[in-house]
């Protein structure tokens, strides 16, 4: 069974990009500091194609010249834990990792209630401010004296995943490649400077066709030469970083729990969390150890069913505010292979999906960090 790839926070995980960028630039965060290294220059674009995973854009490269040939040369990040959009994007905003910026998942409990927030589409009455307090890396580089510019797409200005994880910056609505890249020619002539931008469409792909159906493959080349066109555009000064935020993995349905079928998995779960490659179990007191007994015996070496304690001493969160510990599950379940837990009914869209990620393989894990 492949191992479990362990987040790199402090060397090259997605919180280390941002710092490394502000160093970079000539006006670094201080604390936390990163081993990241990044080449000096005035002004940097950073572009994040959600869902291409290293290990994928290595097996798929005659897709994607452009960046293959940039991987060949430069070693891979990781994504945080779970490895999920939502987590990943609030750790490269922030600087930060998710046990301290406190975005632990797709879905994750909204503390003393029986309610999950979804990370993703947010809750109007929960305050992303106030679920993620700290100042974003973003903000922080503003302070510095740096022009920072998200240039993203209209329906995500003020939602609630941009105000925990990328407030403090200009925000540039853009739907299409050519807006993007214009979007971003224009906030990159400032120096010193930011720009991040970003692209769903390859995850979405993912998601619904499968990683190497022919959709997927054709999305890829697409994002390949938005890549180019953006190097070709930008001044040979300005660096183009690109990365990602997860890589993925299909799911046959043969490789797929369900605990609608399993009763016996629903057995002291009080509520139902985190997504299918990565679950937070949230059980009733004094259940946790029948739980946890009940899904090693379910799994077997198809996942790995941990204590939220074991969990953290492992690292999977980084250091663990007390605020956030009551977001993560009493019990986690970590996918290996092909393997998913679905409910049919508390998440049924879910099911229908090919594509999933979350988990610490390294098909999901390992991320590009790509400088040109």
């Amino acid at each position: 069974m492949t191992e479990f790839v362990e987040p790199a926070y402090g060397e090259r995980s997605l919180g280390d990009v941002v710092p490394a960028i502000a160093a970079a630039l000539g006006h670094p965060l201080g604390e936390p500091p990163t081993r990241l290294t990044l080449p000096d220059a005035p002004s940097y674009v950073l572009f994040l194609i959600d869902g291409l995973g290293a290990e994928q854009l290595r097996r798929y490269s005659h897709s994607a010249p452009f960046l293959s040939a940039l991987l060949e040369e430069q070693q891979h990040g990781t994504a945080g834990v779970p490895s999920t959009t939502a987590t990943s994007l609030t750790s490269l905003g922030t600087g930060l990792t998710p046990g301290a910026h406190g975005v632990v998942g797709f879905t994750s409990r909204i503390p003393g209630t029986d309610r999950l927030l979804n990370a993703l589409f947010w809750a109007k009455d929960v305050d992303p401010v106030e679920w993620q307090p700290h100042p974003t890396a973003f903000s922080r580089l503003v302070a510095n004296g740096v022009a920072t510019t998200v240039v993203n797409k209209r329906d995500f200005r003020g939602s609630g995943l941009t105000l925990a994880a990328h407030r403090g910056a200009d925000y540039v609505g853009a739907d299409r490649v050519g807006e993007r890249i214009a979007g971003v020619l224009a906030a990159a002539s400032a120096s010193p400077s930011l720009t991040y931008v970003y692209d769903s469409d390859l995850d979405w792909t993912g998601h619904r066709f499968g990683v190497a159906s022919t959709p997927w493959l054709q999305q890829l080349s697409m994002v390949d030469a938005e890549a180019e066109q953006l190097r070709e555009a930008l001044p040979p000064a300005t660096r183009l970083l690109v990365v990602a935020d997860h890589g993925m993995v299909d799911s046959p349905p043969e490789a797929r729990v369900d605990v609608d079928e399993r009763l016996e998995l629903r057995d002291g779960v009080a509520l139902l969390g985190g997504e299918a490659r990565f679950r937070h179990l949230y059980c009733a007191r004094g259940a946790v150890d029948d739980v946890v007994a009940t899904w090693r015996g379910v799994m077997g070496e198809r996942a790995d069913v941990l204590t939220r304690d074991e969990a953290v001493r492992r690292g999977w969160f980084g250091a663990l505010s007390p605020a956030v510990r009551p977001r993560i599950g009493d019990v986690l379940v970590a996918c290996r292979g092909d393997a998913a837990v679905v409910s049919t009914v508390d998440f049924a869209y879910e099911n229908t999906l090919v594509g999933l990620h979350g988990s610490l393989t390294p098909a999901e894990m390992l991320i590009p960090i790509l400088v040109s």
